[in-house]
C-alpha cells in the first residue's frame, strides 16, 4: 500500500500544493542578494576557506595596483574584535561618479558584481587574484564594511551594513595620503567560523610578496598578547625567497634563475642546492600556489633529472654501481620555486591546486634544460658538488632499501607484528583508535593502567628519538625508537616516488594507519617540549600526510592543581585558574552597581567580574604603560563618545571636563591637561590628555582614528559604565567591611585575591605525579580531556622553523630565541 508521501512523488498532488507555477513565482535577487543567498558559489565555502578569501580579495586589489606600477606597501591587520583592515598606498580607487550608474565608482565596485578595472584593458594589463570575485562579494558576506579613500589631496569614507550603503560616499577631510583602506567584519550569519588563522593569512601574503618584486606587506593580529607581526619583502623577488627558505641552511652555490617570456606565458624559476637532505618544491600558476603541482612542475623535474644526468654521463661522473641518478636523487637539498603566469590558465579541480595547460610543460622543460645546462658548463665545480650530493643520496637510497628490507624480514612494516613496547587497543576500526604516544616507561605505566583498553593504545618512547632534520633517510631507519614508531603507525616509511619505488610496499601509505587520533602525551617541561619537537620534526619531514589528514594531536595535561581542604581540582591554563577563583570570590563579596541599585554578589555578580577581567586584559594589550592605561580608561567610560561626538564641539567640551574630573580622582596629585585641537584632515577634533608623573611625561592622543576603532568599540561595550559601575570611586564589601577602589584593576585583584583565600595553588609540570585515576581523568577522558590538533596551515613558515631550530646551524637559532625572547610564558627553569 503506498503512502502519502509516495502518492506525491509518484505524481498525484496533494491537496496542500498549488497547481500553478506561474512567472510571479520566479525570484529575482537583485545587487548583492544572490551573493548572501549562495555564498559558496564566489567564494567556495562558508567554512574556515571562505572566511580567509575575503581577505586574499581586498589584497588582491592592493597588488594588481602594485602591478599596474602604483604602491609599493600593503598592511593587513587583524583586530580583537574579529573585523580585518587592508590598507595600501596605491591610487585609490575611483571616487568620481560612474556614468551610467548615477553613484560614485567607488560605491558601484562595492555593490555590483563584476563591476572593476580588469575587464578593460587600460587599467590593468596583468591581474592577479584566485576568482577575481571581487570586493563586492566581501562587502556583501561582511556585517559591516568600512571604506577610506585618500585621494587628490581628498578624504573619502562609506560605510555598509550587509552590502547596504549607510549614506553616499562623502568627502570628510583633506590629506596628503594616497590609498585605499578597507576595513570589513564578516557576518556571524553567513560563516561557520569567524576565526582568523595567523598562519593561513601569512602563507598567502608571504607568497604573493615573493611573487610580486619589491612590495612590502605587513601583517599584524592585534589578538595575540602581545600583538603578532610579519612583514614580507623580497626585493629580489623568488630568487630571495629562495635565499630566505636556505637561511638556515647552507647552500652549496648562489641561485640560479631562469626567466623566458613568451608571447601568453612568463616563466620565472629559482633554484639552489643547500646540505640538507629534504626537497623544497614550490608551484605557482597566476600567484596561486599550485600545492599539487601540474604541467609547469612537471616539466621542471623532467629537465633537471635529464640534464643532470647528460652533464653526468657527459664528464664520466656516475660511479660504476649507479647507472643514472633518479629525480628523487637529484631533487635532495633541492629548494625551487617555479611560477609561470599563463593568460588563461587551466585548473584542475575546485581548489585550483594543479595547472593543467599542457603548453606549459615543454615550455618549461626547455627553458630549463636549456639554462641549467649553460650554468653547468659555465660553472663546472658546482656542477660536479650538485651532482656528488645526488650520487651520495643514491647510495643513501640503496642503503635504505637494505634497512627496509631488514626490517621486513623481522615482520615488522608488512604488519607481522607489533612492537613489545606498545599496549594496543581491541577496536580494530582506525577510525575511532588512538595512539597516544607517551613520554617515558613511568608515564607510559600510568596511561597503560588508566587507559580505556577498547580504542586507547599506548606507545611509551624511552628518552629523546633522533633528530630526522640532522640525518639522511638511512641512518633514520636504523634508529630503534624510530623503528617503533614506524612499525606501531603502521603506514609504512618515505614519501611516494615519481620514478623510483612504485613496486615498493613500504612506501608510506596513509591508508594503512592504524590510528586516527595519534596523540603526543608529554611533560610541561623542557625536555617534554623538545620530545615534542622531535616526534613533529619526525611526522613533518617524513610523513607529511599524517598532519595534512589531522590525525596528529597534543594532549594537554592541566597546569595547575587547585587544593582547598580536602578537594582538588586540575586546571588547564591560567584563564581557567582565574574563572576558578572568580567562581569562588564572588560568594563571598559584594560589589555595589548603580544600574541595581545596590550591593550584588554569587551568581548575579560573576558576569559582571568576567566583564571587568576581559576589560582589563583588553586594555593592557592596547596600552602597556600604567599612565597612559589610566587615561584610555577615563575615555571609554564616557558613553556614546565616537566619531559623530568628536565633531560636535559643545558635547565634547562636556565629555573633556568629565574625563578630567575622573582623573583628578585616579591622580590626586597630578594636574593632568587635556585639550581640544582641530583635526582637518577628518574636519573633526582630537582632544589630547598630557601629564607629568615622577619627571616622565605621559600622552594619549584621542583622535578619529582611535574611537572608531574596533578595539576602542570593544572596551566602551566592556567599560565601567556599561555594565552598570557608575562613577568612581566603586564600592566593594567583604566580611561587612567596605572598601572603596578607583580603578577596575584594582577591583579585579582585590577580588580575585579574596577568590585565593584558603587556597593551596600548584604549578604542575610531570604526567609521572599523576596516577592512572588522574591521568585518566584529567587528560585521557574523551568527554572532558583538551586536544590540540596539529594543522599545516604555512607550509613555507613551518619549513623554515623546523629547519631554524631542529638543523645545523647555531646562529639562525640564536637570533630567533633572541627576537622571541620576550613571547615566552610558562618558562620552566
Amino acid at each position: 500500500m503506498a503512502t502519502k508521501e509516495s502518492d506525491e512523488i509518484a505524481g498525484e498532488p496533494s491537496s496542500r500544493k498549488s497547481d500553478s507555477y506561474s512567472a510571479d513565482q520566479i525570484k529575482v535577487l537583485e545587487g548583492l542578494d544572490a551573493v548572501r543567498k549562495r555564498p559558496a558559489m564566489y567564494i567556495g565555502s562558508t567554512g574556515p576557506d571562505g572566511l580567509h578569501h575575503l581577505v586574499y580579495e581586498v589584497v588582491d586589489n592592493s597588488v594588481d595596483e602594485h602591478m599596474a606600477g602604483f604602491g609599493e606597501a600593503i598592511e593587513v591587520t587583524v583586530h580583537i574584535d574579529g573585523s580585518v583592515t587592508v590598507v595600501d598606498n596605491g591610487r585609490g580607487i575611483p571616487t568620481g561618479m560612474h556614468p551610467t550608474q548615477k553613484k560614485s565608482a567607488a560605491e558601484v565596485a562595492l555593490t555590483v558584481l563584476h563591476a572593476g578595472g580588469k575587464f578593460e584593458q587600460g587599467a590593468y594589463t596583468v591581474s592577479g587574484g584566485l576568482h577575481g570575485v571581487g570586493i563586492s562579494v566581501v562587502n556583501a558576506l561582511s556585517e559591516w564594511l568600512e571604506l577610506e579613500i585618500w585621494q587628490d589631496g581628498q578624504v573619502f569614507e562609506q560605510r555598509y551594513e550587509r552590502g547596504k550603503p549607510g549614506a553616499p560616499l562623502k568627502d570628510t577631510g583633506k590629506t596628503k595620503r594616497r590609498g585605499t583602506k578597507v576595513r570589513f567584519k564578516p557576518d556571524g550569519q553567513i560563516f561557520e567560523t569567524l576565526e582568523f588563522s595567523f598562519d593561513v593569512l601569512a602563507q598567502r601574503l608571504r607568497e604573493l610578496a615573493f611573487l610580486n618584486k619589491g612590495l612590502s606587506i605587513a601583517l599584524k593580529d592585534e589578538r595575540k598578547e602581545p600583538a603578532k607581526e610579519q612583514t614580507f619583502l623580497y626585493k629580489g623577488g623568488i630568487v630571495s625567497f629562495v635565499e630566505h627558505l636556505n637561511e638556515a641552511k647552507t647552500p652549496l652555490h648562489k641561485p640560479i634563475y631562469v626567466n623566458v617570456e613568451k608571447e601568453k606565458m612568463i616563466l620565472e624559476v629559482a633554484l639552489q642546492y643547500n646540505d640538507s637532505y629534504a626537497e623544497n618544491l614550490f608551484s605557482f600558476a597566476n600567484n596561486i600556489n599550485t600545492k599539487e603541482g601540474g604541467t609547469h612542475l612537471v616539466g621542471f623535474k623532467a629537465a633537471l633529472t635529464r640534464t643532470i644526468n647528460n652533464y653526468a654521463n657527459a664528464n664520466d661522473l656516475l660511479k660504476k654501481e649507479t647507472e643514472s641518478l633518479t629525480g628523487d636523487d637529484v631533487r635532495e637539498g633541492l629548494t625551487a620555486v617555479v611560477s609561470v603566469k599563463v593568460r588563461n590558465p587551466q585548473f584542475e579541480g575546485q581548489t585550483k591546486a594543479k595547472l593543467g595547460n599542457s603548453e606549459v610543460k615543454g615550455v618549461v622543460e626547455a627553458a630549463v634544460n636549456e639554462a641549467l645546462g649553460t650554468y653547468f658548463e659555465e660553472n663546472p665545480p658546482v656542477a660536479r658538488k650538485i651532482i656528488g650530493k645526488a650520487i651520495d643520496a643514491a647510495r643513501a637510497r640503496e642503503a635504505a632499501r637494505k634497512a627496509k628490507d631488514l626490517i621486513r624480514r623481522k615482520s615488522a612494516l608488512d604488519g607481522g607484528s607489533l612492537p613489545g613496547k606498545l599496549a594496543d587497543c581491541s577496536e580494530k576500526d582506525p577510525s575511532v583508535s588512538e595512539l597516544y604516544i607517551v613520554e617515558g616507561d613511568s608515564a607510559g605505566g600510568s596511561a597503560k593502567q588508566g587507559r580505556d583498553r577498547k580504542f586507547q593504545a599506548i606507545l611509551p618512547l624511552k628518552g629523546k628519538i633522533l633528530n630526522v632534520e640532522k640525518a639522511r633517510f638511512d641512518k633514520m631507519l636504523t634508529s630503534d625508537e624510530i623503528r617503533t614508531l614506524i612499525m606501531a603507525l603502521g603506514t609504512g616509511i618515505g614519501r611516494k616516488r615519481e620514478e623510483s619505488d612504485k613496486a615498493d610496499k613500504d612506501t608510506f601509505d596513509i591508508a594503512k594507519a592504524r590510528y586516527h587520533k595519534i596523540i603526543l602525551m608529554t611533560d610541561a617541561d623542557v625536555d617534554g617540549s623538545h620530545i615534542r619537537t622531535l616526534l613533529l620534526t619526525f611526522f613533518f619531514r617524513q610523513m607529511p600526510e599524517l598532519l595534512e589528514r589531522g590525525y596528529v594531536y597534543i594532549a594537554q595535561p592541566p597546569l595547575f592543581k587547585v587544593k582547598k581542604g580536602k578537594a582538588e581540582r586540575y586546571l588547564k591554563d591560567e584563564g581557567a585558574l582565574n574563572e576558578h577563583l572568580a567562581d569562588l570570590a564572588v560568594e563571598d563579596v559584594e560589589l555595589y552597581l548603580e544600574g541595581a541599585q545596590g550591593f550584588v554578589t554569587g551568581r548575579r555578580l560573576l558576569p559582571i567580574l568576567k566583564k571587568m577581567i576581559a576589560f582589563e586584559t583588553l586594555l593592557a594589550r592596547l596600552n602597556k604603560k600604567s599612565h597612559e592605561a589610566a587615561m584610555l580608561r577615563a575615555f571609554v567610560d564616557e558613553p556614546g563618545l565616537d566619531r559623530d561626538l568628536l565633531k560636535n564641539q559643545e558635547t565634547l567640551v562636556q565629555v573633556v571636563a568629565n574625563v578630567k574630573r575622573a582623573l583628578a580622582l585616579i591622580f590626586p596629585k597630578l594636574a593632568p591637561t587635556l585639550d581640544i585641537l582641530q583635526d582637518e584632515e577628518h574636519q573633526s577634533n582630537r582632544v589630547s590628555c598630557r601629564l607629568q608623573a615622577s619627571g616622565i611625561a605621559h600622552a594619549l592622543e584621542v583622535t578619529h582614528e582611535l574611537v572608531g576603532s574596533a578595539d576602542f568599540r570593544e572596551l566602551q561595550k566592556l567599560a565601567p559604565s556599561a555594565i552598570g559601575l557608575g562613577r568612581l570611586p566603586y564600592r566593594l564589601k567583604s566580611k561587612g567591611q567596605e572598601q572603596q577602589l578607583h580603578s577596575t584593576a584594582d577591583l579585579v585583584k582585590t577580588i580575585l585575591d579574596l577568590g585565593k583565600q584558603g587556597l593551596s595553588i600548584q604549578r604542575y609540570k610531570g604526567l609521572g605525579e599523576m596516577n592512572p585515576e588522574q591521568l585518566w581523568e584529567t587528560t585521557m577522558n574523551p568527554e572532558v580531556r583538551t586536544l590540540l590538533k596539529v594543522k599545516l596551515e604555512d607550509m613555507t613558515g613551518v619549513d623554515e622553523i623546523f629547519t631554524i631550530l631542529m638543523g645545523d646551524e647555531v646562529e639562525p637559532r640564536r637570533n630567533f630565541i633572541q627576537a622571541h625572547a620576550l613571547e615566552v610564558r610558562n618558562l620552566d627553569v
